[in-house]
């Protein structure tokens, strides 16, 4: 994984997050506008790794899931389907969801974002299980991808390696909660959000770097 823009690239918006972290999938429309409002950063983004082990069943983490995506859809107006809890067997693995936005970054990385919000809406929306790669091929197939190709790629050593390397990078940036935004201007970082925030509040806290750099 090629990591040079990370000292060469000035202005730079860096988006940490997971395709199966809740705030993420909430956070969307906010990143969304604040994307759309400053065109002069070039996005970047990370694979945070949010549950990389797949060591938990979502049937055991049924009522506390459930009460969560409820709080995120009231705030967000994001809609959630439960239907997965109907599966015992389902295991919250995000590393085969992680390595799907990889390979599309590596097929066609102006497309990442987009991928990404797809795979949200297959697993939160759809109910897709997202540990199959069928799942993954169908979302490459709505974007016109090579099925054939990118199967080969998220089977590669390539795509796996690569995957770790973001939840590395993320590791070593110290970012402790999902979604965060780091910005990049003149050379030094600033991160604008840990967590989830409103565009509003994202726009101002990024005035106020700007403020901070030009001085």
């Amino acid at each position: 994984m090629n990591l040079d823009w990370i000292q060469s690239e000035e202005n730079s918006l860096i988006y940490i997050g997971d395709t199966l972290c809740s705030w993420c999938y909430g956070f969307a429309p906010e990143l969304d506008k604040f994307i759309e409002k400053h065109p002069e950063l070039t996005l970047r983004m990370v694979q945070g790794g949010l549950r990389p082990n797949g060591v938990e069943m979502v049937h055991q983490m049924e009522e506390f899931l459930k009460s969560h995506w409820i709080e995120i859809e009231k705030r967000t107006g994001q809609p959630f389907s439960f239907d997965m809890f109907t599966n015992e067997d389902f295991v919250l693995d995000t590393e085969p969801a992680s390595r799907a936005v990889i390979v599309c970054r590596m097929m066609d990385p102006t497309k990442e974002l987009a991928f990404f919000k797809a795979v949200q809406i297959a697993f939160y929306v759809k109910n897709r299980n997202i540990n199959l790669l069928e799942t993954f091929l169908e979302v490459a197939d709505e974007f016109g991808m090579d099925k054939s190709r990118f199967e080969e790629l998220f089977e590669s050593e390539e795509a796996k390696y690569a995957t770790k390397t973001d939840f590395q990078l993320s590791s070593e940036m110290g970012i402790k909660g999902f979604p965060s935004v780091v910005v990049k201007l003149r050379k030094q970082f600033y991160m604008i959000s840990n967590g989830y925030r409103e565009f509003a509040d994202l726009e101002e806290v990024y005035q106020n770097v700007q403020k901070e750099v030009t001085k």
